[in-house]
């Protein structure tokens, strides 16, 4: 054997499949991930990952390193990382609207910004009833253009993620409304309102605290709030859903829970991707929508899953 092929076979991890990091719990759990499917660690080096957002047209992602004050950006032709945005404004949370541009939530501003197409920056909320924003955390953008943002003030409560301050409003979710930039309350019933998003049809929405509630859309608003899943030991961070209905979350609790978990649209656990590190977001990316990114503490992990993010940003 040369001295090359003995450096290849130190080298070299061997997995054995199906991959053990993924966990099937109800048997519907093996048609969403391949035989084949292996989690991939894209990407270590930061502080504490979170609000990954994928750009289909440049073919990139973007995700917050909030205690580094930075954004990054993985490029899936060539797997590089560079930095999106420094300073960043401790950003956490972003997504994209339906005309593309980015809209992200900052704890250090205390606001929810547009990016433009031009790259300036639009300030769409930063203040509600006379008095500033906590620090906003998630966000999504319904169908109609309507941003709702969720701003549960973890990030003033020191100064590694933001400026540690106090808290001037109630934790609450808010809608702004696309034309006007009107902010609404439209959520006052949880303690800390965490992940947020819609179902395909937009009928329901689910929102985190510890758990995850889920909500009635009644004439564009928020009804009948309850228990979608109880997270046990564990708990939730960022959500999304897939085409079916689905509901993946990113979960922290330690070894067994920390990674992603996916329940059926009756609230039922399909199956866990273990990960050696909580994770804090996700999201659906890749030419066909069906590669899982998955943000957790101070790395990128990636699986590719027979399932499709929902067509919401």
């Amino acid at each position: 054997m040369s001295g090359h092929e003995r450096a290849w076979e130190q080298d070299r991890t061997v997995l054995r499949l199906p991959d053990p990091a993924i966990e099937v719990v109800d048997e519907r759990f093996r048609a969403l991930v391949p035989f084949q499917s292996t989690v991939e660690r894209l990407w270590t080096g930061g502080r504490w990952l979170e609000g990954p957002v994928w750009f289909g047209d440049g073919r990139y992602l973007v995700v917050s390193d909030i205690p580094n004050d930075r954004m990054l950006r993985w490029t899936e032709e060539t797997g590089a990382v560079s930095v999106f945005r420094q300073p960043s404004d401790n950003a956490n949370g972003h997504t994209r609207d339906r005309q593309g541009r980015l809209v992200s939530c900052e704890h250090r501003t205390r606001r929810v910004t547009r990016t433009e197409h031009d790259g300036r920056r639009t300030v769409l909320a930063d203040r509600f009833a006379g008095r500033r924003l906590n620090a906003p955390n998630d966000v999504v953008v319904a169908a109609d253009g309507g941003i709702w943002f969720t701003d549960p003030g973890w990030g003033i409560e020191g100064d590694y993620e933001g400026d540690k301050a106090e808290k001037e409003l109630p934790c609450a979710a808010y809608r702004i409304d696309p034309d006007t930039l009107l902010l609404e309350a439209v959520i006052t019933d949880m303690a800390r309102p965490n992940g947020i998003a819609f179902s395909p049809d937009e009928s329901l929405l689910y929102v985190v605290d510890k758990d995850i509630r889920v909500y009635d859309v009644v004439d564009g608003r928020p009804v009948d709030g309850r228990l979608f899943v109880d997270m046990g030991d564990g708990s939730s961070d960022g959500i999304r859903i897939d085409t079916a209905g689905n509901l993946w979350t990113g979960a922290a609790g330690g070894a067994g829970i920390d990674g992603v978990h996916c329940y059926s649209p009756a609230g039922e656990l399909l199956g866990r991707i273990h990960l050696p590190e909580p994770c804090a977001n996700l999201v659906f990316g890749g030419a066909k929508r069906n590669r899982l990114f998955m943000a957790a503490t101070s790395s990128l992990y990636a699986l590719y899953v027979e399932a499709h993010g929902a067509q919401t940003p």
